[in-house]
């Protein structure tokens, strides 16, 4: 009866042995006699004790790679501080165990120096600029490399491009005077386009005037009032201004002032090249 329990035991002891559960997202590697033998696929898997040997489980997961701040030098000789994340899985297990001894210190090795030369080659503006260009310029420089390891790089996030504090005030004074030049400029075409409006808006009620002195002569006593309104407005803001001088004008030629501008408002040249008078 022992022998038959001790049989017992042992086959007990080879079935639990043998028997290696892998989890949902992860892969192992199994090696004989010192060798790769096969992949463990998730689930329930059996191997052949003593024989047989798990060297290595790892997930086939999405993970995350955080690029701490570097220090990194332009074109243009500027010092940055960049730092940045990547998103990355194993693709292939078995490379990513065999290729490489330390995948974690490769991938962050080889990001960091891939991210240098990247932005050594573009100026402090472009680099500014063009961060959505550098992320896929990046994102395949590393697939080219990480390709052997078994890896795929899904994204690449230049997160923050930090320049010197003298390099950040002299680009905050240059959005400043970019900014107060766009509104000088927005305001000398808004005062440009308010006089071609009043321009227009003179000529159009010049036109009214006369085509009203012509159909009607008796309403010259309407231009001699609008005109004598304008002089006293006029007079107004004269006296309101800061540079205002005094204008003295003899009362007596007032009358004569106002008719020689009617006058002259009323005089027309015709079609013929003559000139007549309509007062």
């Amino acid at each position: 009866m022992e022998p038959i329990i001790a049989i017992v035991l042992v086959l007990i002891g080879y079935a639990l042995g043998s028997a290696k559960l892998v989890n949902q997202g992860n892969e192992a590697l199994v090696e004989r006699l010192g060798r790769y033998h096969r992949k463990l696929r998730p689930g329930l898997n059996f191997i052949v004790p003593l024989l047989d040997q798990i060297v290595m489980e790892d997930t086939t997961r999405e993970q995350v790679l955080d690029i701490k701040p570097q220090n990194v030098i332009t074109r243009d000789n500027i010092y940055l501080e960049v730092d940045g994340v990547v998103y990355w899985h194993i693709k292939d297990v078995e490379k990513s165990f065999y290729v490489i001894d330390d995948l974690q210190q490769g991938l962050t090795t080889l990001t960091t120096t891939t991210l240098r030369e990247i932005i050594a080659q573009n100026t402090l503006e472009e680099t500014n600029a063009s961060r959505a260009e550098m992320n896929r310029t990046l994102l395949d420089e590393l697939n080219r490399t990480t390709q052997k390891w078994g890896v795929e790089i899904l994204r690449v996030d230049i997160q923050s491009i930090t320049p010197p504090e003298s390099v950040r005030r002299s680009m905050e004074e240059q959005r400043a005077a970019e900014i107060k030049s766009r509104a000088a400029i927005l305001e000398a075409e808004g005062e440009r386009q308010a006089a071609i409006k009043k321009a227009e808006g003179t000529k159009t009620s010049m036109q009214i005037i006369s085509d009203a002195l012509r159909s009607n002569p008796e309403s010259k006593d309407i231009l001699r009032y609008l005109v004598a309104q304008d002089y006293i407005n006029a007079s107004y803001r004269l006296g309101e201004s800061q540079n205002a001088k005094v204008v003295f004008v003899d009362p007596g030629k007032g009358g004569d002032m106002m008719n020689e501008l009617v006058k002259e408002a009323v005089t027309e040249e015709d079609g013929n090249g003559k000139k007549s008078e309509n007062v």
